[in-house]
């Protein structure tokens, strides 16, 4: 038996695993909102998971360390992400759109990750940029099928 890469196990950590994660998250998102929770006591529940989720894995691991320009980062990328779950929220509960039509358009987002991050951190120097592209392509032709269904 061949042991897989450390690129690969990274690839499934890091990929799949949030995926099934993910996945989940919008499924309870979902729920929420049927069982009338409003857009602030959501995101609040999802916060303190969050601090929660974090406080332990600070606890079991041994890096502590901390810059003030990280840490605004990652406010920054908690905000950004909270907006967009507001916009998700609001459009499942204000004008009943489908999950199963909202997850892959929100999803796209992916295009704007892959289109920054080839720009932003020069990702274009490790990676197959034709693939990239093409995958790109095959998400957008997705969206477009979903959002006509």
């Amino acid at each position: 038996m061949t042991s897989l890469s450390p690129q690969t196990v990274g690839l499934i950590i890091g990929g799949l695993f949030p995926a099934v994660m993910f996945s989940f998250s919008n499924i309870f998102m979902k729920g929420s909102m049927e069982r009338s929770t409003s857009f602030a006591i959501y995101l609040i529940s999802v916060g303190i998971a969050v601090i929660v989720t974090g406080s332990t894995i600070l606890f079991f691991t041994r890096d502590k360390s901390f810059t003030f320009l990280g840490s605004s980062l990652a406010f920054l990328g908690g905000l950004t992400w909270a907006i967009g779950v507001f916009g998700a929220l609001y459009a499942i509960n204000r004008f009943d759109t489908p999950l199963s039509k909202l997850a892959p358009l929100f999803n796209m987002n992916t295009l704007f990750t892959v289109l920054l991050a080839l720009w932003i951190f020069a990702e274009w120097k490790q990676v197959k940029v034709p693939h990239l592209l093409m995958g790109s392509f095959l998400i957008v032709i997705g969206g477009v099928l979903v959002s006509k269904s």
